[in-house]
């Protein structure tokens, strides 16, 4: 996904046909936030359903204004001092011409600016899955502005910005690992380290609501993770993105399978979550690593992956934080394992003619991978859990405890995601709303 520079002898013309493919993959790589609501909003229980779809549904908002004004800019500007770009032109997408290329690539900058805002949109919302049932919407909506500003738009800069520091030492991220996966992980585990468990944690029954909408939301979020990877080629016809968009597949299936394997040994059974996880952990890791792997390495990424993502998720309970849907089991350890496994795997015949240990190249770009990986991953937890403790001393980042408990869709939304007011009609349909509340509090886990 790196920028090039565009240089007077070059001659190029727009594609119309690039343009139009990676139009429709900014539209797929939009469709992944929905999926991921629906993804989260499955897993948490009723009474926080409509919360978590508005934590993701609000980054659209937010972070494709701050984009508009200033992002882009900070992101992919003139580089400097190898740690934020900037180009006044820039703010405000006012003076960008609308056939003007981006770089030496045949696409619009307005279309590389779009597919580039998917990203910086989905990023924050990954963050929220870790917080369900607990946080204000309000101070969810500022921390995401700030988060924004202070670490997404640098650290897109630093992997893939012309000058960025991780982009010139030749650190591989080919559409996303350090910067969306690892970023959001780590902020997930810088943000519950300040705010906390949550109420009843360890103690209480805190099971999925409802399957299906997990798996509607995986296979969602699986579907558009094809434009999310295929399409950070930016339409080059060189063979390499196709490469990505079957290695994908690969590794999202051998993910599925590694985590359905561990889980029947470890715990006796395969659960459609453990299958939703697993493919979400195999694309988590294919992201960093596809363009730069062979089929076979994409299966070796994705088994590992899989069974390292389900190992880790028990950490939690283990280390007593909580993070609410595994966000750090899965996004942030997903995104460590595909982006340090480029360094063992990459087989010099896709993206760079880089090569890993296990085609002769040594451990050199195993270093370089550790560089970027653990530098993203400090930078986020550290300026994540700050912004947090100051929205947390100011304006509060938590709701009060009666309103966890009685659920956080009321308390935020004066909305509850079903209405069981009629249902089953007769008696049941006519029954006064608190005494079908509590037939319902019977029968449904909230």
């Amino acid at each position: 996904m790196a920028p090039a520079i565009m240089m007077a002898a070059d001659k190029v013309e727009l594609s119309p046909a690039n343009t139009g493919f990676m139009l429709i993959c900014s539209a797929l790589v939009m469709l992944m936030t929905p999926g991921l609501a629906f993804f989260y909003g499955g897993m948490v229980r009723v009474k926080s359903t409509l919360n978590m779809l508005m934590m993701s549904f609000i980054s659209l908002g937010i972070v494709t204004i701050l984009w508009t004004l200033y992002g882009f800019s900070l992101a992919f500007g003139t580089d400097s001092g190898h740690v934020i770009g900037w180009n006044s032109d820039w703010v405000g997408l006012s003076n960008i011409g609308l056939t003007e290329l981006w770089g030496t690539y045949n696409i619009p900058i307005f279309v590389f600016m779009v597919f580039q805002l998917m990203f910086a949109i989905i990023t924050p919302a990954l963050i929220s899955g870790a917080l369900a049932d607990r946080v204000k919407f309000t101070a969810w909506a500022l921390f995401v502005a700030l988060w924004a500003t202070v670490v997404y738009f640098p650290v897109a800069h630093w992997v893939w910005g012309e000058g960025g520091w991780a982009f010139d030492m030749g650190v591989i991220d080919f559409a996303g690992g350090t910067a969306v996966h690892i970023n959001a992980g780590a902020a997930a585990l810088g943000v519950i380290l300040v705010i906390g468990k949550r109420v009843g944690f360890k103690k209480d029954p805190m099971r999925p609501h409802s399957l299906p909408l997990v798996m509607l939301g995986a296979g969602l979020l699986w579907f558009g993770w094809f434009g999310f990877n295929a399409g950070s080629w930016l339409g080059n016809d060189d063979g390499v993105g196709a490469l990505m968009f079957v290695n994908t597949q690969i590794a999202t299936a051998a993910a599925m399978l590694a985590w359905l394997i561990y889980e029947k040994i470890r715990h006796g059974a395969f659960t459609t979550l453990g299958a939703a996880s697993g493919a979400v952990a195999g694309l988590v890791a294919i992201t960093p690593s596809g363009g730069a792997v062979s089929p076979l390495g994409a299966i070796a990424v994705g088994a590992i992956a899989g069974v390292l993502c389900a190992m880790a998720v028990g950490l939690k309970y283990k280390f007593g934080y909580d993070d609410s849907l595994d966000v750090v089991g899965v996004h942030l350890v997903g995104g460590v394992v595909g982006s340090l496994l480029i360094g063992l795997f990459a087989s010099g015949h896709g993206q760079s003619t880089v090569e890993g240990l296990f085609y002769g190249g040594g451990l050199t770009q195993f270093w370089k991978q550790c560089a970027g990986v653990f530098a993203v991953l400090a930078y986020s937890l550290v300026a994540s859990a700050i912004l947090a403790f100051l929205l947390d001393k100011t304006i509060g980042m938590r709701v009060t405890e009666d309103e966890e408990v009685a659920g956080i869709d009321q308390a935020e939304h004066a909305e509850t995601a079903y209405d069981f007011s009629g249902a089953g009609g007769g008696v049941a349909g006519s029954a006064p709303a608190p005494a079908l509340a509590a037939a319902q509090s019977k029968k449904v886990d909230a």
